[in-house]
């Protein structure tokens, strides 16, 4: 992502946090009923930042070259940004810093050592597996290729969890139960990824291809949100086993930066646990059918 557009997502992401913060919530006196602008003025969050509304403006238009993090710190603290948010803004500044352009990209793995597999291999009574940033799906255990079946049933690989959601939307809004969310979440995470990694040629192809193939995935996109997605509840309809309401949590693998683990669980004596019990028996029968097809074959 060239210099122009990484003034172009500074630009949009300062001015839609901007715009979503009423005076109110910002703890200023609103003056009139008749303001022009949606949420802050920039004076405005220039003096809750502590800078000058000239900098500020600067800031907008898309430079954060030369912003210290005490500024940035500043700055996030007047526009409320979330955690992930205040990586987001941090990210897009180390670009501004060192240009995008010159930025040695980082590609994201594809696949895991052997001993990450063995890893998956142990869990066996939870659904667990591997994830790059592009939402590439690079490893899986037995019952985690089961419990998403649907998203394997697409031939191309590796399969990737976003394009699943946003260009088979019948699917994903069969699979997912809370589809609106996973939508707005995958392309949140994807955002985020974007402003660590910018030079993913791979991550850039996506987007592209989201963007020019989905309405929706373009109006997510173009909301500038950034999310985390380290724990939670996954809800969802499987086509064998039913509506499974799963606890996740996910993290970065400290041994191979960039790759996520995710491992779904139920508590015991749940509807869901008992759902993820049959989901290993059916799965253990198709492995045996897939074996005894190869033998014959």
């Amino acid at each position: 992502m060239g210099t122009t557009d990484l003034r172009t997502q500074i630009r949009e992401f300062l001015s839609s946090r901007r715009a979503r913060i009423t005076p109110d919530q910002a703890g200023l006196p609103a003056y009139g009923s008749n303001r022009r602008v949606k949420g802050l003025r920039r004076e405005e969050v220039a003096m809750l930042a502590g800078v000058s509304v000239d900098y500020y403006v600067r800031m907008e238009r898309g430079s954060l070259a030369g912003a210290s993090d005490s500024v940035l710190a500043s700055l996030a603290d007047a526009l409320q940004l979330d955690e992930a948010e205040r990586d987001h803004l941090y990210a897009l500044a180390r670009q501004s810093q060192t240009g995008a352009g010159t930025r040695r990209a980082r590609t994201p793995a594809s696949t895991v050592r052997p001993a990450i597999q063995q890893v998956l291999d142990a869990i066996s009574d939870a659904p667990a597996w591997v994830r790059n940033g592009r939402h590439d799906i690079v490893a899986m255990n037995q019952l985690a290729r089961a419990l998403y079946s649907p998203v394997l049933a697409d031939p191309r690989r590796p399969a990737n969890t976003t394009r699943f959601v946003y260009l088979q939307p019948e699917e994903a809004e069969a699979f997912f139960v809370d589809y609106d969310q996973i939508a707005r979440d995958a392309a949140a995470m994807l955002r985020l990824e974007a402003g660590r990694n910018p030079n993913d040629k791979a991550l850039i192809q996506l987007v592209g291809e989201l963007s020019t193939r989905s309405e929706l995935f373009r109006q997510r996109w173009a909301s500038q949100d950034v999310r985390f997605h380290r724990s939670g509840r996954k809800r969802l309809n499987h086509p064998i086993v039913g509506q499974l309401d799963l606890d996740f949590e996910g993290m970065e693998l400290p041994s191979e930066p960039g790759l996520y683990l995710n491992i779904y669980t139920a508590a015991a004596g749940t509807p869901t646990a008992d759902g993820l019990t049959l989901l290993a028996s059916w799965a253990a029968s198709q492995d045996q059918i897939d074996t005894e097809h190869h033998a014959v074959g």
